[in-house]
């Protein structure tokens, strides 16, 4: 309709039924996949996995999603019900970590770079300061002062048709440069006060010497 509004113009699904009948129903075995405990080729996949997001609500129902990477298996599996993932030196806004404090339930999606399918978990989080297994969490000389210990509600692997749609593992795909930089990035958004000099200097080639360091 001319002169209306990309929003005025949506139309809203409101039902579980309706959304039913536009999107149909799962085959069964998208249903029964969900598991309570992790099976071994759970462990294996969390052995390999160096990287995987965390979402998490606040009672209030604001969300965040968080990335957690570190060395190929810095997950650690406690028990059959129970995982635990570092918390490494960051931002220090703790968005994630304050939601759980009100909030416990947790979603993680596991990745393999390379793979289109993931591993995902969901459960209820609690934010540990000291354990003994924090000792095995130790990479390049930090050990964790905290970390999220996971107990399982859900398990389960999803298939691979977001990556194969997006092409996200194809490297003719990528453009890096397509965007500015962070440092630029940085100086529009984040930190005008900042010289540009200054950003590139930071976020240039020694940042990664830091990825384990406070500040």
């Amino acid at each position: 309709m001319t002169g209306q509004s990309a929003t005025e113009a949506m139309v809203e699904v409101t039902s579980e039924e309706e959304l039913r009948a536009l999107v149909g129903e799962p085959a069964s075995h998208a249903v029964t996949k969900t598991r309570t405990a992790l099976h071994q080729l759970d462990r294996d996949w969390l052995a390999h996995s160096p990287f995987c997001l965390v979402a998490t609500s606040a009672a209030d129902g604001s969300c965040d999603v968080s990335p957690k990477g570190d060395p190929p298996g810095f997950t650690k599996v406690l028990d059959e019900r129970t995982i635990a993932l570092p918390d490494r030196p960051g931002n220090k806004r703790i968005d994630g970590l304050r939601n759980i404090l009100s909030n416990p339930h947790v979603g993680l999606i596991f990745f393999l770079p390379g793979r289109g399918d993931t591993l995902r978990i969901n459960g209820r989080a609690r934010i540990v300061r000291e354990a003994p297994f924090l000792d095995e969490m130790v990479a390049r000389r930090n050990r964790p002062k905290l970390a999220l210990v996971v107990e399982i509600d859900e398990v389960f692997h999803h298939c691979s048709k977001a990556f194969l749609r997006s092409g996200t593992w194809q490297p003719e795909t990528w453009q890096p440069d397509a965007l500015p930089n962070r440092a630029r990035l940085a100086k529009a958004l984040d930190r005008p006060g900042d010289s540009l000099e200054f950003l590139e200097e930071y976020y240039g080639p020694k940042y990664g010497e830091k990825i384990y360091t406070e500040g």
